[in-house]
């Protein structure tokens, strides 16, 4: 990027500008390349995790809705189950009273 000249095409030179580079470009690059395919390899294995994590997530609040309704039914279910028993008893009972008297 440096040196900056103006846009102007015509001031442009003709030559190429030449850059000094410490250390050399094939040694940044030695270095640099290895991070670069293990950042992404790591980057790829972290994607992964979360997106187990995501789904098992998901996963279990399915199986906890499912649950919550399964287990409001069975209460409805019992509850209906009970008060009818409940009222055959005490129809039993005001019965027997009536025959009684």
């Amino acid at each position: 990027m440096l040196p900056i000249s103006d846009l102007d095409p015509s001031e442009v030179a003709d030559s190429p500008i030449q850059y000094d580079a410490e250390p050399s470009v094939d040694a940044v690059l030695d270095v640099v390349l290895p991070q670069y395919a293990e950042s992404l390899i790591f980057g790829a294995i972290i994607d992964a995790k979360t997106a187990e994590h995501a789904a098992s997530t998901t996963a279990m609040k399915s199986a906890s809705d499912n649950a919550k309704d399964l287990i409001d039914g069975l209460s409805l279910q019992y509850n209906r189950a009970r008060q009818a028993a409940i009222t055959t008893e005490l129809t039993e009972i005001t019965g027997a009273t009536a025959a009684i008297e």
